[in-house]
Formats: structure tokens, C-alpha cells, sequence
């Protein structure tokens, strides 16, 4: 199997090369030759994009593999003589003395692992839980009392998986409000965009009759709360598995949250819910065609934005991965191909029509009466985020076995509807 170096280096050959073939295309007039090259363009690209999935994959087994060894060596400090014996309770935990109080003290500390405790500790705890039979909620008044653990390790990693599910949770594509509490925002709004000036006659009085008086308006963000429900694994599994279970399972429910808000935030309906990019943005231009778009019709799109919002930093376009396909096919009067393939190796984005694009698996594909293509300032958008999301993992409630849980607040709204709009198919 290729090592991660080689298919970075491959990857840069195809890059080249199919620059190459694209200059070749453009500067050649025969039919026959142009349609050959062609092919051999589309071929170039897919092998691209298949070597980016595997660099993709790679570099996500490199991570994993990095954060199950620092583990591993934790765990291995963690068994040294010596280590994590100092006494923790007061009064009668504080003696010779084990109690359950100070030994599931230690078992929480240790990552809920038996193998931390000493025989005489596991016989009681054992014994603890088989008498007192103990089932406590977590709230903030009672933290003390255990039950709820939130390990860092699952908020890094649940950070980054909602990067990787997007876009629109991503700060640097749309706008991003973080609160600390869910009380509702309220968004103030003017649309003075129609009010003009008008000609004065010289000693005449100016008019006063409200009618040129600012109309202004507001919309509000709330905080929708979404949670994964519980899932729960043995303690046998926890200790036996290669893998950290909890570590494994905080990857999956950070990624089940990170689609359920990028989804949320596309095509949230707006009632009860988060008002989507998709639902909130205005018609731009319908396209002739229910199973295809023109390049025409792109072009139409972006005039159909007011200049004054394609020169913010946050203009783009937006699609899922079909569409991008068909719109790389596309071709102007010229037979210029429109997309335009940018330096990989330095870290420059493909543009459309010289503004960047963003993947959103989210948007619906071409496809009669969908809205396939949106474009304009994403920056109007406000994604509304409160606190940070959650995994909690349960312990005594399902002892012996454990239970992993994600939780998220958040909200979503288009603050100006002029900034965005879609190419709805016909």
C-alpha cells in the first residue's frame, strides 16, 4: 500500500498532468483529438479524486493511531508502583480504611478501569453496588455525587468531527454567534435598499410626510436542542476491545450530531427548527432544464446577486459533490472548461467563475423543481451555537455496563435574504 509521502507526490503528478491536458484541449481544434482528450482529462480527474480520499483516509488512521498510542502510554504511567495512590476523602476515607466512596473515586479517575484498582478494592466496590444499588442523574447541583463524566478527550475529538461534517457549522464559511445560554437573539433588519433622494426646487420646502420614514424589521435565533440517545457497551467490551470504546463511540455521535446540524442548517424548515440556508435563500434563476444546468445559467446566478454582496470575503458558491461533477463538465463560448483546478500543492481552492465553491452534501442534486446551486454571501448566515456540544458518558446508572450520549444547541438564520439565492431547477 502506497505510504501517505507517495500519494501526496502522486497527487501532485496529477495535478500537472492534468493541467497539461487541459491547456492541450484548449489550444486544439480537431474534433476527434479534442474529444480524446477529453477522456483522458475525466480520467485524470477521477484518479485525483480517488487519491484524495486515500491521503483523506490516511491521515484520519495516522490521527487515530497517534491518540490510541498517547493513551496507551498514559495508561502505562497510570500502572507504574506508585501511581494514583494518593488518599482522596476526608474523615473515614481519609484513613487505612477502603470505602466505596474513595475506591469509586479512584475507579472514575483512572478511566473506569478495574484493572487500576487492587483486589481488595474491586471486592468493594463490588460489594457497594450490589448493596446500595445506586442510580444518580447529573445536574450541576449534585456534580459531586458522580454518575456524569465529560472526558477531554471526547470534546477534542467531538470538535473535530463536527468540522469534518459541514459546512455550514464551519465559522470560516458561514456567520457565528456563540452563546453562553439559549435565550433568544433578537436580529434587527432594514431594507432601504428601494429609498432614493429626490430632486429639490430651489426655496421650496423639503417634504415631511412620512413617506420616505426607515421601515425596519427583526428576526430572532432561538436554540434548538438535538441529542443522539444513549448508547450503551459492556464494561467487558470497555476492557477487552483494542480500541478505547469511549474514544471510538465519542467519533461516532460527533459525527451523527455534525450531520444532523449541517442538515438542520440546509434545510431546516424554520418551524421548530433552524430556517436552512437552502429554505431561507431567494430565487435567483430557473434553469431550462429539470436534469441539467447551463453555464448560462451560472452566470445569471451571480448577477442575480447585487455587486455590493460578491465583493464580501464570504461569497462562494455552494452544491453537493453530483452537481460539482456536472458543473466541472461545463464549458464557455470558447470551449474553456469553466471550472478551474487550483494549486493543490500550495493549498489553493478550485474556483467557479473566479469565486471558491464549498461541498454541502446537504443541498438537494439536479433534479426537477430542487434548488441545486446557491450563491452569495454566506457570511448573512448566522449559525447561533450554545456552549459547546456534549458527550456525556454514563457510568453508575448502567453499571456494569456504560452508556455515551451527545447533546447540542443551536440555530440557524438568514439575516438578509438578499444576500443568497438559489438556481432552482425546472
Amino acid at each position: 500500500m502506497a505510504t501517505l509521502t507517495e500519494l501526496q507526490e502522486k497527487r501532485g503528478r496529477l495535478v500537472t498532468q492534468a493541467r497539461e491536458a487541459l491547456n492541450e484541449i484548449q489550444s486544439n481544434t480537431d474534433e476527434a483529438r479534442s474529444a480524446e482528450l477529453e477522456s483522458r482529462h475525466d480520467r485524470i480527474m477521477a484518479d485525483f479524486d480517488q487519491v484524495e480520499r486515500n491521503i483523506e483516509r490516511e491521515e484520519r488512521q495516522a490521527a487515530l493511531e497517534a491518540r490510541f498510542e498517547e493513551r496507551a502510554r498514559k495508561d502505562r504511567e497510570n500502572r507504574r508502583p506508585g501511581a494514583g495512590t494518593e488518599d482522596r476523602g476526608s474523615g473515614s476515607d481519609a484513613g487505612n480504611e477502603l470505602s466505596y466512596r474513595s475506591v469509586f473515586h479512584k475507579f472514575i479517575v483512572s478511566g473506569a478501569d478495574l484493572a487500576a484498582l487492587e483486589p481488595e478494592e474491586r471486592a468493594v466496590l463490588k460489594a457497594g453496588v450490589q448493596v446500595l444499588d445506586e442510580k444518580r442523574a447529573q445536574s450541576s447541583a449534585t456534580g459531586a455525587a458522580g454518575g456524569y463524566t465529560v472526558p477531554t478527550e471526547l470534546a477534542e475529538v467531538l470538535i473535530k468531527s463536527m468540522k469534518a461534517w459541514g459546512p455550514m457549522y464551519d465559522p470560516a464559511v458561514t456567520g457565528e454567534l456563540n452563546t453562553s445560554t439559549g435565550a433568544v437573539i433578537q436580529l434587527p433588519t432594514i431594507d432601504d435598499t428601494s429609498g432614493t433622494a429626490t430632486a429639490h426646487t430651489q426655496g421650496a420646502d423639503i417634504v415631511d410626510d412620512g413617506s420616505a420614514d426607515a421601515t425596519f424589521g427583526q428576526k430572532q435565533l432561538e436554540a434548538y436542542v438535538y441529542d443522539t440517545k444513549f448508547i450503551k457497551f459492556s464494561m467487558e467490551l470497555a476492557q477487552d476491545s483494542i480500541f478505547n470504546m469511549e474514544a471510538l463511540l465519542g467519533d461516532l455521535l460527533g459525527e451523527r450530531m455534525g450531520r444532523l446540524a449541517n442538515l438542520q442548517l440546509t434545510v431546516g424548515t424554520g418551524t421548530n427548527a433552524p430556517n436552512g440556508v437552502a429554505t431561507a435563500s431567494t430565487l435567483g434563476k430557473t434553469a431550462v432544464s429539470a436534469t441539467a444546468i447551463a453555464s448560462d445559467e451560472i452566470i445569471d446566478l451571480v448577477h442575480s446577486v447585487d455587486p455590493a454582496y460578491r465583493q464580501a470575503p464570504k461569497v462562494g458558491f455552494m452544491f453537493n459533490d453530483q452537481t460539482l461533477a456536472s458543473i466541472r463538465k461545463l464549458k464557455d463560448g470558447q470551449g474553456n472548461y469553466l471550472w478551474q483546478m487550483g494549486d493543490v500543492t500550495k493549498g489553493q481552492p478550485g474556483t467557479l467563475l473566479s469565486y471558491r465553491y464549498t461541498i454541502n452534501q446537504a443541498v438537494a442534486s439536479i433534479a426537477t423543481g430542487n434548488r441545486s446551486v446557491l450563491f452569495g454571501d454566506f457570511g448573512k448566515y448566522f449559525v447561533r451555537k450554545v456552549g459547546s456540544p456534549v458527550i456525556g458518558v454514563l457510568r453508575e446508572r448502567f453499571w456494569p455496563n456504560l452508556g455515551v450520549a451527545g447533546y447540542i444547541r443551536f440555530d440557524g438564520e438568514l439575516g438578509d435574504t438578499a444576500a443568497i439565492k438559489h438556481l432552482k431547477q425546472a
